[in-house]
């Protein structure tokens, strides 16, 4: 049994691409490997198998490893819900809020629990891959730390340092870790990772044995730019700025960045769509007048992300698209927002009270406590899907009595309005079901690809790993994870 840590010297430097091409690399060598990130902080999270829910990256990277995602990937995951609070998720359930001014002394309480999901993958495999977050550069987070070298030191496991060539610096970034940690957390530190190098690696054979010398940590490779990286799911909100339209005469599907946005993930599928083209609408921005579909994404703070909505003036958009016979779809907090009222009665995410949705459908929602998780599959706009629910709240109305899905065990399942144009569903992961991701590209005049997500995102992952075994020293990183306490 062994197991390796990637931290990084910032955040967005790719560590989870490259723990889910590492995964699925020693995967294809015969381990049995499991991902596990002690803490993680996304509003992009998937439903395990066992009832519970964790950050979207370790669901792919159980995907790389070839398991079923579990709650003990990923022990403790909070989900931003206001500028200073989180809800907090320990063993994919929720155990309420943090602020700002408990969370250290909050995390650092739930180190014990972190430590027992890793012993319990430890126990079940031959290597165990974990993810850290953020950087352990920052020095300022270190007491109480659960998700960087808190974690490691407790749990005895080597690190690899990550670090971004495209964004510049990475020499300083390396060499800067290491002159402010810790000693004792440097001596965890094995080596480092160049990521994202374009061109010519031999271009920066200097910097690398510069790296070397002045941190007294060996390089184990140079990662080029992985393009495969683009096929797998994505999980970090920064991703979003990045968006841009394609181009090329395809029917625009347009979705506005909501603050609190959340599984935005559920429409990476459309990318392998010829005949669509998704413009995610920055703040500021006008919803595109030519799209042929509005989506309204997932939410943490369904009424504070309606409440900006109508700030941005995009309630104005989306009726005027709605007038000229538009369509639009709400998934989870975009369905909530969709109808005639959103209730709050006992304060879940903020004070007390209600407010007025968009009145596209008639339907009502009350938020509530108790929150649903649960793998699905049945059938939406009569086609075949698999997905998950994740919400906090049920809604009802008489455009239920036309619901845009039918599942296995649980019946009707959202909800359509009368003129057809407007569809509603707490479905996430339905537009990775190439035949209902066919079935609503349909209502826009485009034909589907038809092409299977799932077996793309799993093509992407064999990719990826082909890339790190010709570029990075597995073996050596083999060994080192060998060294395991």
């Amino acid at each position: 049994m062994g197991a390796l840590m990637l931290q990084g010297t910032g955040s967005d430097v790719g560590k989870s691409v490259l723990v889910a091409g590492l995964c699925r690399a020693f995967a294809n060598r015969g381990l049995a490997v499991r991902p596990f990130k002690p803490q993680n902080m996304s509003n992009n999270a998937a439903v395990t198998a066992d009832g519970g829910e964790i950050g979207r990256a370790q669901a792919l990277q159980a995907i790389a490893c070839r398991v079923e995602p579990h709650t003990d990937m990923n022990p403790v995951l909070l989900k931003p819900q206001a500028d200073r609070t989180s809800q907090l998720i320990v063993h994919g359930r929720v155990r309420g809020a943090l602020g700002s001014g408990n969370f250290r002394e909050a995390r650092g309480a739930l180190l014990a629990e972190v430590l027992a999901s890793y012993r319990r993958l430890q126990a079940a495999c031959d290597l165990v891959v974990v993810e850290g977050a953020g950087s352990p550069a920052e020095i300022n987070l270190r007491a109480g730390d659960i998700a960087n070298m808190g974690f490691a030191r407790a749990a005895g496991v080597p690190v690899v340092l990550v670090g971004d060539i495209d964004r510049g610096g990475v020499i300083a970034a390396i060499i800067g870790t290491r002159a402010v940690i810790d000693p004792g957390d440097a001596a965890m530190i094995r080596g480092f990772l160049i990521n994202k190098f374009r061109g010519d690696p031999a271009l920066f054979e200097d910097g690398y044995r510069a790296i070397e010398e002045r941190s007294g940590w060996r390089g184990f490779g140079v990662v080029p730019w992985l393009p495969a990286a683009v096929r797998l799911p994505s999980e970090d909100a920064v991703v979003l700025d990045r968006t841009a339209p394609r181009g090329g005469g395809r029917r625009l599907i347009a979705c506005p960045i909501l603050p609190r946005i959340a599984n935005f993930d559920d429409l990476d599928p459309l990318k392998l769509e010829a005949g669509a083209e998704l413009a995610m609408v920055p703040p500021g921005t006008p919803i595109p007048g030519d799209a042929a579909l509005i989506v309204l994404p997932g939410s943490k703070a369904t009424i504070a992300d309606l409440a900006f909505l109508r700030a941005q003036g995009w309630d104005i958009d989306i009726r005027a698209h709605h007038r000229r016979g538009g369509a639009v779809l709400g998934l989870c907090g975009g369905y909530q927002m969709l109808g005639r009222i959103v209730a709050d009665p006992l304060g879940i995410e903020g004070p007390a009270g209600q407010v007025e949705g968009l009145g596209l459908l008639d339907v009502a929602t009350c938020l509530a406590p108790a929150k649903v998780l649960r793998q699905v599959a049945g059938t939406a706009l009569g086609a075949p899907v698999q997905g998950y629910e994740m919400h906090m709240g049920e809604t009802i109305g008489p455009d239920t009595a036309r619901p845009f899905a039918r599942l296995d065990g649980f019946g009707p399942e959202g909800a359509i309005s009368r003129d057809g144009s407007v569809m509603g569903s707490y479905l996430h992961g339905l537009l990775a079901s190439s035949e209902a991701r066919t079935a609503l590209l349909a209502r826009i005049g485009v034909a589907g690809a038809g092409r299977d997500y799932r077996a793309d995102v799993d093509a992407a992952l064999d990719e990826i790993a082909a890339d790190l075994e010709r570029h990075v020293d597995i073996d050596a990183l083999l060994l080192h994870a060998g060294e395991t306490a």
